[in-house]
């Protein structure tokens, strides 16, 4: 019996990643290399200032890597337009938005702009995509709130809503999780890995939340000061590569279990 290839949504190639200054390369990591597979949650995982920002600014176009390549759906990434990218690919950044005078709804509404004509007129088909990003993310009863009057819970819900009514091949999220108590960091993860498997959709997202993200991703791209690896949790944690993530005077990584334990 044959099985069938996933359809790889994005891919880094030889990637360097980093800053250009005019004395000359500030590289952050370099011989980056994954492919992420059609409706798998990833995780981007490691410590504070390793990089991960970085590399997820480069992967959303905002920053241009130092070297190697990028594609998307097969298509390189610099050759994509505004447009083109924004039909591919949606993105949930952590700075707080500046409409939160606007309703759930008319907020994630905003997800179809790359689809609307100029006056921004909703279709049915618009309509419809909106109503079932909502309903997939179980905030019917907020649509009609205001966005200043959810909680940051609610409120990364919708622009997760907001996301999926751009209707992409992959959603990036950027810290997710931040400013969440525990219960609401592992209810928005398991809402990620709900969605992956319920819309085919790719999702990729930064965290801190090493422990959630071992138990619910399909595959993980780790960052350390010398590089970035990517593969399957298990794998990650046979290979030791959470042992040395972190400086072992107060935590240490327990293989076992697959979390970090505080040394007594």
């Amino acid at each position: 019996m044959t099985t069938l290839k996933q359809h790889i949504i994005l891919k880094a190639e030889a990637l360097k990643i980093g800053y250009k200054t005019r004395s000359g390369e500030t590289v952050v990591t370099s011989d980056i290399n994954f492919e992420l597979q059609q409706g798998q949650l990833i995780g981007l995982v490691g410590a504070n200032g390793i990089g991960k920002s970085t590399l997820l600014r480069t992967l959303i176009k905002v920053q241009p890597a130092l070297s190697g390549n990028i594609y998307l759906n097969e298509k390189a990434l610099e050759e994509l337009s505004s447009l083109a990218l924004a039909k591919q690919l949606s993105i949930v950044l952590t700075e707080q938005i500046t409409s939160k005078n606007l309703s759930v709804y008319e907020l994630v509404a905003l997800g179809r702009h790359p689809y609307t004509n100029w006056i921004g007129n909703l279709t049915k088909t618009d309509q419809s995509i909106i109503y079932n990003a909502i309903n997939l993310v179980n905030i019917t009863e907020l649509k009609d709130k205001r966005c200043y009057e959810l909680s940051d819970g609610q409120l990364q819900k919708v622009m997760l809503a907001r996301a999926l009514a751009q209707d992409t091949d992959i959603i990036v999220l950027d810290e997710p999780t931040t400013h969440l108590d525990m219960y609401h960091k592992a209810y928005i993860l398991k809402l990620l890995q709900q969605l992956t498997k319920e819309t085919g959709k790719t999702i990729l997202f930064s965290s801190h939340e090493i422990d959630l993200a071992i138990q619910l991703c399909d595959t993980m791209i780790v960052m350390t000061k010398d590089n970035a690896i990517y593969d399957a949790p298990c794998n990650l944690i046979s290979k030791g590569v959470f042992d040395g993530l972190f400086p072992r005077d107060l935590i240490a990584f327990d293989s076992k279990s697959g979390s970090f334990r505080v040394n007594k």
